[in-house]
């Protein structure tokens, strides 16, 4: 398939505000069919109306729900070329986080992606072509201070995106795998203490990250940072273990009295 938007038929889930929204506009004016999903009605219809997409809200993460909204997509769009599995959930805390908030986590941030995918797949494989576009954060390849939920889940997402790609890549489906650090979305403001004195300095816009998505899909590229310097903690993360947990622990100490 085309890496050009003109033409695709594409659904983004999450898309009533912030990074799902920002990716919603870019592909419409790029010339793609888009249907904006969000479980907040009202959301995602002034998304679709401002943009002049398909409004389609409700649930992206459970069974029923995606299943839902792919059906309901298919529909009205003739077929799905692209799905961004955008909507997600950061609720902080750590190890004893309310089993509730691990349950989220994992339902929106994994699931969502994995019930998604399996509905989709057949479909691509048939045809050789499909593009799936999966909001991780840059949590996903380092951590998140502050949340184990959001952090265990997004290593998830990763792992799974990661996953698709290395398994269906020659069959024609294309994966890419959204790792930013700080958006100027809801998300960052409800991180809690620690999430904003890392990130709210030099948090981009959600349509600069919009940006950066389409260009790493003209470009054929997995990974996509719109934070460049994420590449480095990556390398770093992965090089010496130690020494980053160490270092992530000092931060850890300057907001956390123990």
């Amino acid at each position: 398939m085309s890496a050009a938007p003109a033409g695709q038929r594409v659904v983004v889930t999450g898309a009533g505000r912030g990074i799902g929204a920002a990716l919603a506009q870019a592909f419409a004016e790029q010339g793609a069919n888009v249907v904006v999903n969000d479980l907040d009605a009202a959301a995602a219809e002034r998304t679709a109306e401002r943009i002049g997409a398909l409004a389609l809200p409700g649930d992206a993460a459970g069974r029923e729900g995606v299943a839902a909204l792919i059906e309901a997509a298919r529909a009205e769009l003739g077929g799905i070329d692209v799905y961004c599995a955008n909507a997600g959930v950061a609720p902080v805390g750590g190890a004893d986080a309310p089993e509730a908030s691990w349950s989220a986590a994992w339902e929106v941030n994994v699931m969502a992606h994995v019930r998604a995918a399996e509905l989709l797949l057949p479909e691509w494989l048939e045809r050789g072509a499909g593009r799936f576009v999966a909001t991780v954060s840059a949590a996903g390849l380092l951590t998140m201070l502050g949340s184990a939920p959001y952090s265990v889940s997004k290593h998830g997402a990763l792992a799974f995106a990661e996953w698709l790609s290395a398994t269906y890549r020659h069959r024609g489906v294309r994966v890419h795998a959204l790792c930013p650090q700080g958006v100027r979305t809801q998300i960052l403001a409800d991180s809690g203490e620690i999430g904003r004195a890392l990130m709210a300095a030099d948090a981009l816009e959600p349509e600069q990250v919009a940006v950066d998505v389409l260009r790493a899909i003209a470009e054929e590229r997995f990974l996509i940072l719109p934070h460049p310097e994420v590449a480095r903690y990556y390398a770093a993360r992965a090089g010496d273990p130690d020494r980053w947990l160490e270092s992530m622990n000092h931060l850890q100490c300057k907001f956390v009295e123990e």
